[in-house]
């Protein structure tokens, strides 16, 4: 931290905590509470049971988790492989290039969601392309909507890069495709395995543009949970949610451990 003084210290541990509790955590014990529930009456939730989570984990919401594992795993490989061509591509193109790039990728997430999912839903939805009610319209959404977060986060890694290691290795005669495998993108790795974790991330709660998307023997699991809750099984819903929420947190601790072995290389 930036404070030098115990007491400024603990102003900014108090400050974050204030802030933190109410805003972040909160939220999420509630959910979590109400996994364990039966009812609600007064502040708490009441009736504690795990039959929440017995029928979280089989049947339609067990196929909805690896629906969701599916596409988010797909997703996030077909955004990585893009977004790291894109960024490498502008890092070449130079200012003017790579303006239009960054413009080019980062549209997808400067409209809504849905708006994404219906543009997807017209563009693909009429021959040649026929992929309305498939689980490939599914995918392409997600892909489009992470990919730009694989391209900016492979971007900033690349400006931070430092070249000697490439004029190194091309001085002593490796050809251009030698110097991307084995120099640049082994620096990259790093960065690379930290943009598969957030696209996996956010395809694994992605909802807005995948309800206008999804055939019904493609339902990922933030649909299963909407529609638990809109039909009035907030505590099963719950429970869903929990289940959706320790799947994302244990792959991204995977990738985590990934990132740091790849930083320590």
């Amino acid at each position: 931290m930036l404070v030098h003084s115990r007491g400024g210290r603990w102003a900014a541990w108090i400050l974050f905590a204030i802030l933190f509790v109410p805003l972040f955590a909160l939220p999420l014990l509630v959910v979590v509470a109400a996994s364990f529930a039966t009812h609600w009456s007064g502040a708490f939730p009441s009736g504690p049971t795990t039959a929440n989570y017995a029928s979280a984990v089989q049947g339609e919401s067990l196929q909805a988790l690896t629906t969701s594992l599916v596409t988010a795993l797909a997703a996030s490989l077909l955004a990585l492989t893009a977004g790291t061509w894109a960024a490498l591509a502008a890092a070449a193109l130079g200012k003017r290039g790579k303006r239009v790039l960054d413009a080019l990728f980062m549209l997808p997430v400067a409209v809504p969601s849905v708006v994404v999912g219906l543009a997807v839903l017209v563009a693909f939805s009429k021959p040649p392309l026929l992929l309305n009610g498939t689980s490939t319209i599914v995918v392409l959404a997600h892909t489009i909507l992470v990919t730009a977060f694989a391209y900016q986060s492979v971007s900033a890694a690349i400006v931070r890069l430092d070249p000697a290691y490439e004029q190194a290795a091309a001085s002593l005669g490796a050809r251009p495709a030698y110097v991307l495998w084995r120099v640049r993108l082994p620096l990259l790795l790093p960065s690379l395995t930290a943009a598969a974790g957030l696209c996996f991330a956010l395809s694994m709660g992605e909802l807005s543009a995948t309800m206008m998307l999804y055939p019904p023997d493609w339902t990922p699991l933030p649909v299963r949970i909407f529609t638990a809750t809109d039909r009035g099984s907030l505590f099963g819903g719950s429970a869903v949610a929990v289940v959706l929420m320790a799947t994302t947190l244990l792959v991204l601790l995977a990738v985590s451990r990934v990132r740091t072995r790849a930083s320590y290389r």
